[in-house]
């Protein structure tokens, strides 16, 4: 592989690991908002699954990040996202009290959130099929095992 190639692996990596790191650590330090959708999809403990949640999505944001364990990380983000936009982004929304005109921007809302999370679920089938690229901790490992033998 290229550099070139290598080097648009690793900015793809960067821009996929923002958005969960980002979002893992609001989660860690305010679960509220997480907890109320899940209660809201009538899973139990919600505040549990919350912070799990968002050690899952922070871990695993800094994984892809740093490119280590690449393929397993990618599968589970995969995963995760095909499930969550399922679970929490498909049908409609109704929320007491709300104007129509608001809950039809709100739907609208919910549907792109669904097409992202699939889109997303793409690119880390990608990430998981084809690997991090040279700049990762992945190659750097593969690198010593080499030597190392």
């Amino acid at each position: 592989m290229s550099n070139t190639q290598n080097a648009v692996i690793l900015v793809a990596r960067i821009l996929l690991s923002f958005m969960f790191i980002y979002a893992g650590f609001g989660k860690l330090t305010d679960p509220a908002g997480t907890a109320g959708m899940i209660a809201g999809a009538g899973m139990p403990a919600a505040t549990l699954l919350a912070y799990l949640a968002g050690a899952f999505e922070f871990v695993t944001g800094i994984a892809v990040l740093v490119g280590f364990q690449t393929k397993i990380v990618g599968w589970a983000l995969a995963l995760f996202c095909a499930f969550t936009g399922a679970v929490f982004h498909s049908g409609t929304v109704a929320v007491p009290g709300w104007p129509d005109a608001a809950l039809g921007w709100i739907n609208a809302l919910n549907g792109i959130m669904l097409m992202k999370n699939f889109t997303l679920a793409g690119a880390y089938i990608l990430l998981a099929t084809f690997g991090p690229g040279a700049y990762s901790l992945d190659a750097r490992r593969r690198v010593s095992v080499a030597i190392a033998a």
